[in-house]
């Protein structure tokens, strides 16, 4: 009984927090994003955005400590999402504006994950986006003030994350930093996990509407010939009835 109050406990967290940890999450992705777009912004605008980076980060691991703290069993828990607790500890370890995305965007997915009300097609869209919008900014903020840097602008970056996700790849622009280039791998590795994944659901989806019309075919077959079997016993019935002798009256006695 204690059990399944504490399981209960852990869903109704997970369900009244999910609006907020998502909105949080686009104040995280808006306030990462203006320094990258704006390097000329203020030192107190730059600050703010830092502020926020640390906030919607120190939530999710609030949310992390929450969900442990109601799980039936806490060993087994944290077996199970050691990826959860690895993106908490990450920037503690050595707070750069890397690692604090990195982890972030960790802890959102793994988050989306356990919501139900998202579909895996949602789901998908959101990390390709995600990936997108991210890896670009990350990659023009190593890659800008590089001196044999390539990526200059937003468009550059946007482009060369796009060619890197799906594994095309065409050169024009690419990272020379080490950092820029571990981005880079990271990239690549996401994008082909995220192809594999939306090739299996198209996969998917053919079989099962093949499978639907064989089923949809063999019911029509076996109902055709339950017809045919029902037909040929009262053709039988029909001719055994005009084969049989046929009775005349007896006369009436007086």
């Amino acid at each position: 009984m204690r059990d399944m109050k504490q399981h209960s406990a852990q869903v109704r967290w997970e369900h009244r927090t999910q609006r907020p940890l998502l909105g949080l999450s686009l104040a995280f992705a808006l306030a990462y994003a203006v320094p990258i777009v704006r390097p000329d912004a203020s030192r107190h605008l730059v600050a703010l955005c830092t502020a926020v980076e640390w906030t919607v980060w120190g939530a999710f691991a609030v949310d992390y400590a929450v969900r442990l703290a109601l799980a039936d069993r806490r060993r087994v828990y944290l077996r199970t999402h050691w990826l959860d607790l690895c993106a908490v500890l990450l920037p503690l370890i050595q707070p750069l504006r890397l690692l604090r995305l990195v982890s972030t965007l960790l802890l959102v997915g793994q988050r989306a994950r356990l919501a139900s009300q998202i579909r895996l097609t949602t789901y998908v869209a959101g990390s390709v986006v995600g990936l997108l919008m991210f890896g670009s900014l990350a990659v023009l903020s190593v890659e800008r003030d590089s001196p044999d840097g390539n990526i200059r602008t937003l468009g550059d970056a946007v482009w060369w994350s796009f060619t890197t996700m799906t594994t095309v790849g065409y050169g024009d622009h690419a990272p020379t930093t080490g950092l820029g280039r571990v981005l880079a791998v990271g990239l690549m590795l996401s994008g082909i996990a995220l192809l594999g994944v939306v090739t299996a659901n198209i996969a998917a989806w053919f079989i099962a509407r093949f499978e639907k019309d064989d089923a949809e075919e063999r019911r029509q077959t076996e109902a055709i010939e339950a017809l045919a079997l029902e037909v040929r016993a009262l053709r039988r019935e029909v001719a055994a009835l005009k084969s049989a002798p046929a009775v005349e009256p007896q006369p009436e006695r007086g």
